[in-house]
């Protein structure tokens, strides 16, 4: 008998016997919704180990999406959909990504946001690939990522080509660094985005003295700096993320190194300040898109972010929010969640995000992506120029 067929008599009968056994409370079970649909997005950074807080962000900015969608009562094809949130832990390692994505293949994710690391995110674009499964990284800006021909590989930040020309280009007309020394951590994206930054510099006239690899575990970088200290370099560019860059640059201090540092979108955290302390000063790095303040909505998203979640934005999150943004939208235009349904109108979608307004190119990546360049200055990062589009614009 099905519950819509249950007669108010049982019903009664039922209240009756309850009361009888002693019980004082009954407890109503309703009936589902049978024209609501489901829709599985998986997720996956690294919510574990040296880089947490910046994949706990991702998982934020992810779960802010999906709340917001739920709370509007987004329908597709006049169904009222409820999105859920399947998060999983890559740990940043290459192997464990390749598991979690085949995990959330088989939970029949309707898409997927992530992976963060670019080494993380290229050996799982495959099995996406190979199911059908659209991806969208908020944050891996290997160039390699989106050159694998993958119809189902997107981003919607900057590339490290788009990223490396602009940090190699600054590098040397902005801070007249004529003598660089560049260090890398043999990720993805360390190695990657260091590559393009030499390309640029030497294009820009810039010497490399010394090119030097660490790894994303390491935390003693004493033999190499004191190594580039004999160079005596203008600038040091690291490639790599926070959990490096930090002790990194107070080991450089403590040398009594005055050159220089930058890095790349994986040193622009709050957490870099925090670890490194006073010797974080003065220190460089960039990050894809406008800053915060100047995004579409960007300080409402920032308010709401630190309102949901008691803690100020990472890095990603407001990326992670557009990605999730982008694919609802291709699932609305396609009239379906499926995703062989809604894939091929993934890439013809035009958003406005809160980073910025997002389209795709015939690879999957993100159309004239603007570059900010920031600066530690009296404990926080503040906003120096933005480059992208036809001019720089200041950022002040």
């Amino acid at each position: 008998m099905s519950f819509n067929k249950i007669s108010p008599l049982l019903v009664l009968l039922v209240a009756v016997i309850s009361a009888g056994c002693g019980k004082t409370e009954t407890q109503v079970v309703q009936p589902k919704d049978t024209d609501e649909l489901v829709v599985k997005i998986g997720a996956s950074a690294p919510l574990t180990g040296p880089q947490a807080h910046i994949g706990k962000d991702n998982e934020n900015g992810t779960r802010m999406a999906i709340d917001d969608a739920n709370a509007k009562g987004v329908t597709i094809a006049g169904k009222k959909v409820r999105f859920e949130l399947l998060s999983e832990d890559d740990q940043t390692d290459p192997k464990a990504a390749t598991i979690v994505a085949q995990k959330l293949v088989d939970a029949k994710v309707n898409g997927v946001i992530g992976h963060l690391n670019s080494g993380t995110t290229i050996p799982a674009s495959r099995i996406y690939s190979d199911n059908g499964i659209p991806q969208i990284s908020p944050s891996a800006t290997a160039v390699a990522y989106t050159a694998q021909g993958y119809k189902t590989a997107f981003r919607v930040m900057a590339n490290d080509a788009q990223q490396g020309k602009v940090l190699g280009e600054y590098a040397t007309k902005n801070l007249g660094a004529k003598k660089i020394a560049v260090l890398d951590d043999r990720t993805a994206y360390g190695q990657g985005i260091a590559d393009e930054f030499v390309k640029a510099a030497q294009a820009s006239g810039a010497e490399i003295v010394s090119r030097q690899y660490t790894t994303d575990k390491a935390i003693d970088f004493a033999s190499v700096l004191t190594s580039i200290k004999g160079k005596h370099p203008d600038l040091v560019f690291f490639g790599g993320m926070d959990p490096q860059g930090a002790p990194m640059v107070k080991q450089l201090r403590a040398l009594g190194m005055k050159t220089q540092f930058l890095m790349g979108d994986g040193g622009y955290t709050p957490k870099l300040i925090e670890n490194a302390g006073a010797a974080a000063e003065g220190t460089y790095a960039s990050l894809p898109g406008v800053p915060l303040d100047k995004m579409q909505g960007g300080r409402d998203f920032s308010t709401r972010y630190e309102a949901q979640f008691k803690q100020p934005i990472q890095l990603y999150a407001p990326y992670c929010y557009d990605a999730v943004n982008v694919m609802i939208a291709a699932m609305q235009q396609a009239g379906s969640a499926e995703p062989a349904k809604y894939l091929p109108l993934l890439g013809k979608v035009v958003h406005d995000g809160v980073t910025a307004k997002i389209a795709f190119d015939e690879k999957g990546d993100l159309k004239g992506g603007a570059i900010t360049m920031y600066q530690v200055r009296q404990g926080k990062w503040q906003a120096v120029e933005t480059m992208g589009g036809t001019a720089p614009v200041a950022a002040h």
